[in-house]
């Protein structure tokens, strides 16, 4: 459990302290390139063309990346291991940095330039709004995405379930899935959709935990988080109650300390954007010492 609060902590540090190296790893153009070859391979109606077709990009990468952690476990004192599992991490992390996104969102100087900066917080393709609802619904949204999905499947399953998640969500949501057949699209979002319900159920416990529990807990009520489905709105839902739940204690505190609660700026300032980024720091905070406090009852014990 150490070495992996430790490859957790390490992988997020690199991935701020050398971003433009991140970004240079980042890359996945190889899957998007082996599902193409897939795509042509198999061009008639198949296993491939269904709903379980994704299995078949998956399996080969991911079989290899289990056999490699299958390998280095308790070699050398698991320092190989301990490397395999940064690397794994910090490769699936990401890819891109939430932090810079939404600063751009927030510093854009022309409706132009937020719409473009905004687009980069929602999946290929989707529809772009700059409502502040819309907006802090997209912040969570890619912080499940980017930071906490492969973080709860590493958690889980080492660098195999880091990487399943990575893949799955480019399959489903990637720039390349509008090019693969519908079915197995279909397919690879079942998977994610999957994938991400527990992520957003424990996403949304941390919520209530370090913002506005009430709120949180009526819209996670409200938005069918209790029961079985894997619609997994109430994520959005539960952060828009809290954020907005936070602004307006904020307004009410600068309105009794005599300072003005609005400013008139050529730009809306989108302070749900910044309230947004802080509770999702916050979250994943509260993950990182849940962890720890498992390391230090293992040391106990």
């Amino acid at each position: 459990m150490f070495t992996t609060l430790l490859a957790v902590v390490v992988a997020i540090v690199l991935g701020h302290l050398v971003p433009p190296f991140a970004a240079a790893v980042r890359r996945y153009g190889w899957f998007t390139e082996w599902m193409r070859w897939l795509d042509e391979r198999f061009p008639g109606d198949g296993f491939w063309r269904g709903r379980f077709g994704i299995a078949l990009a998956l399996l080969p990468p991911l079989l290899l990346v289990l056999l490699f952690q299958l390998a280095l476990a308790g070699s050398v004192l698991g320092l190989p291991a301990l490397v395999f599992g940064i690397v794994a991490l910090f490769y699936a992390w990401g890819p891109r940095d939430l932090d810079v996104d939404v600063d751009a969102v927030v510093e854009a100087g022309d409706p132009v330039a937020r719409h473009d900066a905004a687009a980069r917080l929602w999946p290929a393709g989707a529809s772009v709004s700059l409502a502040g609802g819309a907006l802090i619904g997209a912040v969570f949204g890619s912080a499940r995405r980017r930071w906490f999905g492969v973080l709860f499947w590493f958690l889980l399953l080492g660098p195999v379930g880091a990487l399943l998640y990575r893949l799955a969500a480019i399959a489903a949501e990637g720039n390349a899935s509008h090019l693969l057949p519908a079915e197995t699209v279909d397919g690879a979002r079942g998977l994610l959709a999957i994938l991400d319900w527990p992520v957003a159920q424990l996403m949304t416990l941390a919520m209530a935990l370090v913002g506005n529990f009430d709120a949180v807990f009526t819209a996670w009520r409200e938005n069918d988080g209790a029961s079985f489905s894997l619609d997994a709105g109430f994520l959005a839902a539960a952060a828009r109650a809290c954020v907005r739940t936070e602004l307006a204690e904020d307004a009410d505190d600068e309105t009794e300390s005599g300072v003005p609660g609005t400013t008139i700026v050529d730009m809306p300032a989108l302070p749900e954007l910044r309230d947004a980024m802080s509770l999702a720091w916050r979250i994943l905070l509260v993950w990182l010492a849940v962890l720890a406090l498992f390391v230090v009852a293992g040391w106990v014990n």
